[in-house]
């Protein structure tokens, strides 16, 4: 007889391509090999701002959820961070400053809609912002820093002062999936809601590189 495979595996096993995707993307590529620039950065920013509001606005809500609250951690939170990078990159008044590109409202209006009904669809996004912070967005928060000339302000985002251990926190997160009590069906659901996430996270940085031609047109 077979073994079981883990669920945690068996989701980064399928979201395997589509992660790869997203991180290819043609304009995370360009801010990654340093050809992007400063303000390709800042653009990225101020669209994590739109779309990390609404992962935790819902995480509150999801804080009596049985199975959700499961994952919640307030060492993950990012908004504050967000905020001061962006007090930093653009000015006090980086809220007038900025507006959500249109994958972006999209994005928003599916974790919002899917954090209302279904906690499995809100574990998905959580689990597709979260570890990725967790993996490679700690290698790009490094690499920000030297391109940029950082120091810790305008990479706050990436920051993750509170955990100590990075791959500790997502073992254990993985552990706390394989543990969810959810049937084959729900765990398909999940699965399904995570390529979502990263759908929308390639079309976003499309998004980013339409916004910036435009804008050198």
């Amino acid at each position: 007889m077979s073994a079981v495979i883990p669920f945690s595996t068996a989701l980064r096993e399928r979201s395997r391509t589509a992660h790869s995707s997203s991180e290819g993307a043609g304009f995370m590529t360009d801010l990654m090999n340093g050809s992007g620039t400063r303000d390709d950065y800042v653009a990225l920013v101020a669209q994590h701002w739109f779309i990390y509001a609404a992962l935790e606005e819902a995480t509150e809500r999801m804080r009596v959820d049985p199975v959700a609250s499961v994952f919640l951690s307030d060492k993950l939170t990012r908004v504050p961070a967000i905020e001061a990078d962006l007090e930093f990159l653009i000015g006090a008044d980086w809220r007038e400053r900025i507006s959500p590109l249109p994958t972006t409202e999209a994005y928003v209006a599916r974790i919002r809609r899917v954090a209302a009904t279904w906690p499995g669809g809100f574990v998905a996004h959580h689990y597709t912002r979260y570890l990725g912070d967790l993996s490679g967005g700690l290698f790009i928060g490094r690499l920000m820093q030297r391109r940029f000339g950082f120091d810790t302000n305008g990479v706050g985002f990436y920051l993750f002062g509170d955990i100590a251990d990075p791959e500790a926190f997502k073992n254990v997160y993985r552990e706390q999936l394989d543990a969810a009590p959810w049937d084959d069906e729900e765990k398909e659901r999940v699965i399904d809601e995570v390529l979502v996430a990263y759908r929308f996270n390639t079309e976003l940085f499309v998004d980013l590189s339409c916004a910036k031609a435009a804008q050198t047109a």
